[in-house]
């Protein structure tokens, strides 16, 4: 996830010709400035931006065969009638079509890693961290507002089937 920050950072910085300005003015979202905090070199940058141009596409598809995978295997369980060899066929095409994009995400991922060097992966690690307990944060943000909500008992109550009687 942090990776496609990366990746969405030096595509910006593609898109802008390198100049000797702040690095800081190509990320305009609230969100970790690579560029800047790893203080990628030109040639680094190059490196980046080539294996971005590389990987994305197979990337692309590979996300592409996961989604059809899964609406094949949502097809087959909800089908008329349950062939249950059916749903395992694809099931099975589902975890090939995950595991494809997993291996995509890591190899490039490490090929990252490796274009870093032992200071800026050890800047990277703290970035990806922070990063990670912010997403955490505001994944766990929405539910304990509706817990609470002053008005959950009421909201739940509306919910509720009526009683028979």
């Amino acid at each position: 996830l942090l990776l496609t920050v990366s990746f969405r950072a030096v595509k910006a910085q593609d898109e802008t010709a390198l100049t000797d300005a702040p690095v800081q003015n190509f990320n305009k979202k609230p969100r970790p400035n690579l560029l800047a905090e790893l203080e990628l070199s030109p040639e680094q940058i190059r490196q980046i931006r080539r294996l971005n141009r590389e990987k994305q596409p197979l990337l692309r598809e590979a996300q592409q065969r996961l989604g059809e995978a899964k609406q094949n295997l949502d097809q087959a369980i909800y089908a008329d009638t349950a062939d249950e060899s059916d749903v395992q066929s694809k099931l099975k095409e589902l975890q090939i079509a995950q595991a494809e994009v997993f291996k995509i995400r890591s190899t490039t991922e490490f090929a990252v890693r490796k274009i870093l060097t032992v200071g800026q992966l050890g800047k990277f690690r703290e970035i990806r961290q922070r990063f990670m307990q912010t997403t955490e944060k505001r994944q766990n943000q929405p539910r304990n507002r509706r817990l609470n909500n002053p008005n959950r008992r009421l909201l739940n109550r509306q919910n509720q089937p009526p009683p028979n009687g």
